[in-house]
């Protein structure tokens, strides 16, 4: 009996750590900002309820100041101007500003359940001691003044970008840090990715009535503003309200303009589609946008998990194109396909950085990458002619030739290019999950797609958590493949080292090359037109893929041995040739030796 009741004992106890392993944290923000247009300048206050869900007493706070980064002498500033390839758009811009074109935020008080806090700003960062800690699974609050000046539009953010939106109010606030079981992300902003909490977003914004506002979250007051958006011309001179809420987000974001055009699409089975754009000559195609981003939200709904907000906004405004809560900015002079495209790509971001928002500072091929990739399977789908995935492998191979790749686990920030962290956030994430449909098969990896989203959204997920769902879905072990194409730079190099013909029997031997290995795929064409296919299995993976049931299983390769040979039943007069991968979803470097013969002028081996 006695041992009946510690096992019961342990039982509680050990489901109570398993029920409270996982945690984060809970921001409720309340804003209120009166917006001066006339001088590109606004105050506001700042209400934050922060819960502490962690195991851990806070002693300390912290809050990016963003607009802070465009000032002469930012870390952002010098590192563009240090950078080897610094971002076109930004150069030496940060520090050719003048006073009145710089951003700034300034906190002008600051409090902690209505006690004064002092506070140091370092930067983009603001420093803050709590007079009192906040213990695991409490609350507090924190209630700030503060004043901000708009840059001109350099990076993402800013005012009077090239097209001529007014404003672009995107990292515009101070933004509290996210903590978790890590600890502090309180990064210095030098132009390239965010992360924060989970919370609820609570904003009235206060500006002249020419303006339309477009941004995060659903408008409270539709018909103080004008019904549906419109502006209320009546009130030319006045300043107009706009209130906002937004549940379950990580950021908000808005852009205004005197012009926008707004115009409403409803997608079949999903949410209510916003666009605001200023009509000229170059943004006539802005009327067909509708109707493919409602395809490219039904698709993803289906293949990826359903969106689960009620709304979407896309906004001209920007410099290119970035991802927010329930909104994008994108500019808007573009050809049809640069178009689509790009509201493609920063719409899909709505599924992998703003619900299942994994730390895109440490794992930006987890966010760029797997948006990129769901991005060429929709878009191969909706535009004719379209071929996902070749772009991806083209930039991998010449950054792999230039020497310059860094492993994708480095930190978005001290990537030593540009180019370096594009490919490996863009193009290498993309391939990360094209070579694992490779790996486990097509159909694992899209039902370990599904299954992820609808377990980890707003969640924070990490590789390891998306290491584990797919290795429930494949019944294999992929440590291996998750270190080597995301913890060190090794490439694939496969190759056809020989064949050897004896009798009716001809036989193979493969080289691995590279250091990174491989299972394989390998095909024989005889000159009867069949053909024949063999899978070679590495012993580490512990399985074998399920598509290849019409392969011939071969044994298993042990990734050390440097050659693999293995007999078929076909004599060497039969075989018109044979392929390595001829799918072409392995990076393989080299592909030249992939096939054999490699010429007209190759001959086999032996009898």
């Amino acid at each position: 009996m006695k041992a009946f009741v510690l096992s019961i004992i342990s039982f509680i106890s050990v489901s109570s750590i398993a029920q409270t392993h996982y945690w984060q944290q809970e921001a409720l923000y309340k804003m209120e900002i009166d917006f001066d247009a006339q001088m590109h300048q606004f105050k506001g206050t700042q209400e934050l309820v922060y819960t502490n869900n962690s195991p851990d007493t806070l002693t300390s706070v912290f809050y990016h100041l963003y607009f802070n980064a465009f000032q002469k002498g930012s870390m952002m500033d010098v590192r563009s101007r240090n950078i080897e390839d610094p971002d076109r758009r930004v150069g030496d811009r940060i520090y050719s500003l003048t006073k009145d074109e710089e951003g700034y935020q300034k906190i002008n008080a600051l409090s902690q359940n209505g006690k004064d806090l002092a506070y140091h700003v370092e930067g983009t960062v603001l420093e803050v001691k709590l007079i009192e800690p906040i213990l695991p699974n409490s609350k507090t609050t924190l209630k700030m003044n503060f004043e901000a000046q708009v840059p001109k539009q350099i990076r993402r953010s800013g005012r009077d970008n090239a097209e001529g939106i007014a404003y672009s109010m995107t990292q515009w606030y101070p933004k509290m840090a996210e903590y978790d079981y890590e600890g502090w992300h309180a990064n210095p902003y030098i132009g390239r990715e965010f992360h924060g909490v989970w919370g609820t977003f609570d904003v009235k914004i206060k500006m002249d009535s020419a303006y339309t506002i477009a941004g995060t979250g659903y408008l409270q007051n539709k018909e103080e503003i004008g019904k549906g958006y419109a502006k209320n011309g009546s009130q030319k001179s006045a300043k107009l309200e706009w209130h906002f809420k937004t549940p379950r987000v990580h950021d908000f974001a808005w852009a205004a303009d005197k012009k926008y055009k707004h115009i409403t699409h409803q997608v079949n089975g999903g949410p209510l589609l916003r666009f605001f754009y200023v009509p000229s000559e170059k943004t006539v195609l802005w009327d067909s946008l509708p109707k493919y981003t409602a395809l490219i939200f039904q698709k993803m709904n289906e293949k990826f998990g359903v969106y689960p907000y009620d709304e979407y906004a896309v906004i001209q405004g920007g410099d290119g194109g970035m991802e927010y809560a329930m909104a994008t900015l994108i500019t808007g002079h573009r050809s049809k396909g640069s178009l689509i495209g790009v509201t493609a790509h920063e719409a899909i971001h709505s599924w992998y950085q703003h619900v299942l928002a994994t730390n895109e500072s440490f794992y930006s091929w987890m966010d760029e990458g797997f948006t990129s990739y769901a991005e060429d399977v929709i878009l191969a789908e909706i535009l004719p002619g379209f071929k996902p995935f070749e772009g991806s492998y083209r930039s991998y191979y010449s950054l792999v030739s230039s020497g310059k790749q860094m492993p994708l686990s480095t930190h978005a920030d001290w990537f030593h290019t540009n180019r370096a962290y594009g490919v490996a956030s863009y193009s290498m994430g993309c391939i990360f999950l094209h070579q694992l449909s490779y790996v486990i098969g097509q159909e694992a990896l899209n039902k370990g797609m599904l299954t992820y989203y609808n377990e980890w959204k707003f969640k924070h997920p990490t590789p390891t958590d998306f290491k584990r769902i797919m290795e429930k879905e494949s019944g294999m072990e992929l440590d291996w493949y998750f270190d080597q194409w995301l913890k060190s730079t090794n490439t694939i190099d496969y190759a056809i080292q020989s064949t050897y013909s004896q009798k009716n029997k001809t036989t193979i031997t493969i080289e691995r090359k590279g250091e990174m290995p491989m299972p394989l795929d390998i095909e024989v064409k005889l000159k009867s037109g069949k053909a024949m296919k063999y899978y070679i299995p590495l012993s580490i993976m512990r399985a074998e893929k399920a598509e290849n049931k019409s392969a011939v299983l071969l044994k298993d390769w042990p990734w050390t041995y440097p050659t693999y040979e293995f007999s078929i039943d076909i004599p060497q007069f039969e075989i018109e040739s044979i392929e390595i991968d001829p799918t072409k979803r392995m990076a393989d470097i080299d592909q030249s030796n992939n096939v054999f013969p490699r010429s007209k002028e190759s001959t086999f081996i032996g009898n």
